[in-house]
């Protein structure tokens, strides 16, 4: 399936995309145009006529869309709790997060376009593994979650009124239960603090397109159907994910963000699945437990995570990649490694 040519005008703004942080990659002779509590994206390609320069203060926070352009997206082994972002690295972790995406954006592109270029090529031999080459975009002022299952804060939510984000759900529902059919639950991107859960009427009402925003919500359900089929078989469960999506110079609706990774999703072990509980995940939450065990008061600085932690999150991002893929986590470094890559050019 081709993505939908769409014929509504982009926004004329830019939704501030990313959030400051003191931890960044810094590349020589990249311009950093947006910093994020994981990610940092640097400009590549020159911008659009007329177009700031890629950091000026017209532009600081947000990303460039160039016609035809290119950004550099990096992932970084940042991990943050509760809004803060925690002095320890989690190795490997901006790995598992690049290969999870360049996975399942190769895995989708026939359901919709995406904006991932090359894993390799372009991409600097410091942050090979981490980095990935992606096309700018104008990016849509929502975030694009979908669930499967009720859980998270859409479980709280169900429990105070029976629905989610203006969706009714049965009588009867457990935590965890699986839903009957995948439901798209839009929220806003904030700068500071957290999301807020909107309902569809208001998504279309920031994307000042309804048309538009129905593709968005077609393109969302499907991609999380696939990929969740795609995950039982491998032993995984994909409880819910979230989804970013922006328009190229064309107009056309192209995926953009991260794809199906830990973070941007929930994913559980199919085995000891049960509903009427939380289940055990592979993300951050460990280190969210051990956070909220720790007597931390959840207020920035975070604190340094213990060397135990570290390692057993460390295997839960590995642990993913490696049941989602059917591959090693090796082969993704293997693949990226800038010495392995000109080899076989």
């Amino acid at each position: 399936m081709s993505a939908p040519r769409l014929s509504a005008r982009p926004p004329e703004h830019l939704p501030n995309a990313l959030v400051a942080s003191k931890c960044v990659t810094k590349l020589a002779d990249l311009p950093l145009i947006a910093s994020g509590k994981v990610r940092e994206m640097y400009e590549l390609g020159r911008a659009a006529e007329g177009t700031p320069e890629a950091g000026s203060e017209a532009l600081r926070g947000r990303i460039v869309p160039a016609a035809g352009g290119r950004l550099l997206m990096v992932a970084s082994d940042r991990i943050s709790t509760y809004d803060a972002v925690h002095p320890t690295p989690i190795p490997d972790k901006g790995k598992v997060l690049s290969g999870l995406s360049a996975f399942w954006f190769v895995k989708t592109q026939h359901i919709v376009a995406n904006h991932l270029v090359s894993a390799t090529a372009g991409v600097p031999e410091e942050v090979r593994g981490r980095g990935l080459v992606v096309r700018a975009l104008r990016m849509l002022p929502v975030e694009c979650v979908v669930r499967g299952y009720i859980t998270g804060s859409g479980w709280k939510d169900y429990q105070a009124s029976g629905s989610v984000s203006g969706i009714g759900l049965p009588e009867g529902l457990r935590e965890s239960d699986r839903l009957p059919q995948p439901i798209f639950t839009p929220s806003t991107k904030s700068q500071e603090g957290h999301d807020e859960a909107i309902d569809f009427e208001r998504a279309c009402e920031l994307v000042d397109d309804g048309a538009l925003m129905g593709a968005v919500r077609d393109r969302s359900i499907e991609l999380y159907s696939f990929a969740a089929a795609h995950t039982r078989e491998r032993g995984v469960i994909l409880a819910d994910t979230k989804f970013e999506f922006g328009l190229d110079e064309r107009g056309e609706l192209v995926l953009g963000d991260e794809a199906l990774t830990p973070d941007s999703s929930r994913y559980w072990p199919a085995a000891g699945y049960a509903p009427g509980r939380s289940q055990p995940s592979f993300d951050k939450q460990f280190v969210r437990d051990w956070a909220s065990a720790s007597g931390w008061d959840k207020r920035p600085p975070a604190p340094a995570i213990p060397d135990e932690v570290v390692a057993g999150t460390r295997a839960r991002y590995v642990e993913a990649y490696e049941l989602i893929t059917g591959e090693p986590f090796e082969e993704w470094l293997t693949r990226t490694d800038v010495v392995h890559a000109q080899g076989a050019a």
